[in-house]
């Protein structure tokens, strides 16, 4: 015989479980960081609309950190300037951050010397940036204890690096640039390309003279057109493909019709 169910006990972890959540959603709201809200923070600046999402990775050196407007620093992203807390580190920022920066989940930026991303880059989960590279010229020395190399990191405007990049001291990395996940970047890149591998290397690149070369395998998103409501994408995303083709067809034939009417046609 089946063993019947505990009703009341059900509905005791089920009102547990919403409360719980509700909680956390309450401490995740509440711990988050802001420039209203920045708590033991003091950033250099910090700009409106930017929030550091709670739970905070490792942050220190934080008057040498400069933060855009309109930010997002993920979860558990580790941000720091110098190599250990409670340092001078003089007058300049060391981590410069622009404006509409997104950082996603676990990234790391660690700046012991000038780290600058530009404006409008996005960052996947658990990129790496560093400006500090360990140094093995002893071979009677831990690598550990020989005193370590440092380079300026450079990312250019309009970036987009892929979850799991690393990029390495001395990186210069142009504007709109493409980093595939898991590439390796060290030294210049280009503007308007995109890089992959470890080491990173160009594997296609815009020019105004060639386009994009190797060429794009598929089409450029067509943009919303403007007046587009909520309401009506969300009746467009149940469409099934069957449906939305026939819309399409008689939307090309409509624009036929108008091309016929239109005087000198």
């Amino acid at each position: 015989m089946p063993k019947r169910k505990n009703t009341f006990s059900s509905w005791r972890r089920g009102l547990t479980q919403r409360a719980v959540h509700a909680g956390w959603a309450w401490v995740q709201r509440t711990g988050s960081v802001t420039a209203e809200h920045p708590g033991r923070y003091r950033f250099g600046t910090m700009g409106t609309g930017t929030r550091l999402a709670f739970p905070l990775g490792t942050v220190f050196g934080e008057p040498w950190i400069h933060l855009g407007s309109y930010c997002i620093i993920g979860e558990q992203v580790t941000l720091t300037a110098g190599l250990m807390p409670d340092l001078d580190l003089g007058p300049d920022p060391i981590l410069r951050i622009g404006d509409g920066v997104v950082l996603g989940r676990g990234s790391h930026v660690i700046a012991d010397t000038t780290v600058t991303i530009g404006n409008d880059c996005y960052f996947g989960p658990y990129v790496y940036v560093t400006s500090t590279n360990h140094s093995y010229d002893d071979p009677h020395q831990p690598i550990g204890k020989q005193w370590p190399r440092m380079e300026p990191v450079e990312i250019g405007p309009g970036c987009w690096i892929g979850t799991g990049a690393v990029i390495l001291p001395g990186a210069r990395i142009g504007r709109n640039v493409v980093v595939a996940a898991g590439a390796v970047v060290r030294g210049a890149v280009p503007d308007h390309c995109v890089v992959a591998g470890a080491p990173a290397r160009v594997v296609r690149r815009w020019t105004p003279a060639d386009d994009w070369q190797p060429p794009l395998r598929t089409p450029a998103p067509v943009p919303i057109p403007d007046g587009v409501t909520p309401e009506q994408l969300s009746a467009l995303s149940g469409l099934d493909e069957e449906t939305a083709a026939r819309l399409a067809e008689l939307d090309e034939e409509a624009a036929a019709g108008l091309a016929e009417l239109e005087p000198g046609s």
